[in-house]
């Protein structure tokens, strides 16, 4: 009988410390999408304060920031808290089980030397991997990891302003990582933060990382990308306000990354507002990894380029993508933008934008597969590989005032494949309705505008 009961015991403790402690959020979608887990952070605060950090913005807090995250971790996971107050600090690296959890009222305030975001770490700039400065917040190969809490995120931007503009040895920086990249020199191999290359490092990035959560904090200000989510598996995205009107100013960038909730965040951006990318050319056909099963809902986007966007870098191919019930309080220039170009390859499919009012836009949606920015005349074509793109949805939208109502731009090589628009309104159309070239199965369902209005 005491045997019984020892194995009894046995069985109890083996079922508590085997159960995982996550909790599950279910997300509807049109496609098939498991619920996301989201960590459950053991009750434990280390804060910052412990380890010798000093609040009023002049002590440099690096490494009591980095003490209590080492601590944290180690001890199995938690809170590393940041109190009211302004705190300087250079790059926070975070390890798993790490809540890096900001209270109401703290700032943590970035220097914007160069210097303090090295060694360099393994990044990417623009869908190529490389070595480059440090993001200011960085996260690489770790699971359970969340940046919590009302405070806010922001850095001095004195010095990133003047690596804006891209001159000579900027330019000259990227045709050499274009062709590392292309010719597939090692990763380690393409060191990037020398000289004046000046590639700007992101504000956020988690890099190969599961189980992230962002969650209630704000962001004034970013170098470069703000929310860079790279090759992660399961993220919840929740109630941030963002803030950054610098070039390449995009408010989250989720890349090769799969099974991601944003909801209810605000976006008020330089750049694009929500975009989907999946790594460009050679790289992104070595990790093979798609970004598939996103959905985006009831998020408020104040300033953007492009409310939607999917690409340009996506190689690795976009699917499952589920935007609906958004809201935008200013302009854009375009609503709904799916891009690549002849050097991309990867697809485009099952991705639908629903429910969403706007008041004007260049265009309420397009694609273009042949969108080339720069890299057109800077480096050459190293392979040919065309984009697959179908199912394409757009449903529920209205724009108040609007150039055109699409413009769809197929590849003859391999024309576009299935693209739905219903109950799609327009008050005002300025310049053309619609355009459509190398497109087959596409279907309209009560696609209206109430004046035209063009100076022919």
């Amino acid at each position: 009988m005491k045997a019984l009961y020892s194995i009894f015991l046995l069985f109890l403790v083996g079922c508590a410390t085997s159960r995982e402690p996550y909790r599950e959020v279910k997300v509807e979608a049109p496609f098939r999408m498991e619920p996301i887990r989201e960590f459950i952070y053991p009750e434990r605060d280390f804060p910052i304060t412990d380890y010798g950090a000093v609040a009023g913005g002049v002590t440099d807090n690096t490494q009591a920031l980095a003490s209590a995250i080492a601590s944290c971790s180690e001890a199995g996971g938690g809170r590393v808290v940041v109190p009211e107050g302004v705190w300087l600090t250079g790059a926070v690296h975070l390890q798993s089980n790490v809540n890096l959890h900001l209270k109401a009222g703290a700032v943590l305030r970035f220097v914007d030397r160069p210097e303090a975001y090295l060694p360099a770490v393994p990044t990417s700039w623009e869908g190529m991997e490389c070595y480059n400065y440090s993001p200011l917040v960085y996260a690489y190969d770790c699971q359970n990891v969340a940046i919590t809490g009302k405070g806010k995120l922001e850095p001095q931007m004195d010095l990133w302003r003047t690596w804006f503009a891209r001159p000579a040895a900027h330019m000259e920086a990227l045709k050499q990582l274009y062709t590392m990249a292309s010719t597939d020199v090692p990763v380690e191999r393409r060191q990037m933060a020398v000289g004046e290359n000046h590639l700007r490092p992101h504000l956020i990035q988690f890099n190969r990382c599961s189980h992230v959560l962002l969650d209630g904090f704000e962001i004034n200000g970013s170098p470069f990308w703000t929310i860079h989510l790279y090759l992660c598996d399961g993220a919840i995205v929740r109630g941030l306000k963002v803030y950054a009107h610098g070039h390449n100013n995009d408010g989250i960038d989720l890349e090769m990354t799969r099974n991601v909730l944003v909801e209810e965040c605000t976006f008020d951006q330089g750049d694009d507002a929500v975009v989907i990318k999946s790594g460009r050319n050679r790289d992104a056909w070595r990790l093979d990894t798609p970004s598939e099963n996103i959905v985006v809902r009831r998020c408020t986007i104040v300033n953007g380029h492009t409310l939607l966007g999917i690409g340009s870098e996506m190689s690795g191919g976009v699917r499952n993508v589920y935007m609906h019930d958004c809201q935008l309080t200013n302009d854009v220039y375009r609503l709904f933008f799916l891009k690549t170009n002849h050097r991309r390859g990867g697809f485009m499919e099952n991705i639908t934008l629903e429910n969403v009012k706007c008041r004007k836009a260049l265009r309420m949606m397009e694609i273009d597969t042949e969108v080339l920015y720069q890299w057109k005349d800077l480096v050459p074509t190293y392979e040919t590989r065309i984009t697959r793109i179908g199912n394409i949805q757009m449903r529920q939208v209205e724009c108040d005032t609007t150039q055109a109502i699409y413009e769809l731009k197929g590849d003859a090589r391999l024309p576009i494949r299935g693209v739905k628009l219903e109950d799609v309104h327009a008050k005002v159309v300025t310049d053309f309705v619609k355009a459509a070239s190398h497109v087959e199965a596409l279907n309209e369902k009560n696609v209206t505008y109430g004046e035209l209005i063009t100076d022919n």
